[in-house]
């Protein structure tokens, strides 16, 4: 079962490194993230399997260098929110092939 975990925090270094934990603690992959406020708040989301995706969160948020401000593990999200997810990671891409 697909899973997806977000994990909100303040700033764009304690994104990196709650994205790191994560990623070094489970077997998940980075989506996308959203920075708002200018980078002041940055929600980073990651999938995979539904026990992956929680040790992964669990970690980061139990070992990041700021605590996060919310978090979250969606078994199964609905297809609105993959779409959702869809299209914040399109607008990555596109900019990194503008460059």
């Amino acid at each position: 079962m697909k899973s997806i975990g977000l994990i909100e925090v303040s700033g764009v270094t304690a994104a990196i490194d709650c994205l790191d934990i994560m990623c070094k603690s489970a077997d998940v992959e980075f989506v996308t993230w959203e920075r708002k406020l200018g980078g002041r708040l940055v929600t980073v989301v990651v999938e995979g399997q539904v026990s992956a995706v929680s040790a992964a969160v669990e970690n980061a948020v139990a070992n990041a260098i700021k605590k996060p401000c919310s978090y979250a593990v969606i078994a199964s999200p609905h297809e609105e929110v993959e779409r959702l997810l869809q299209l914040s990671a399109s607008r990555i891409k596109k900019k990194e092939g503008t460059k």
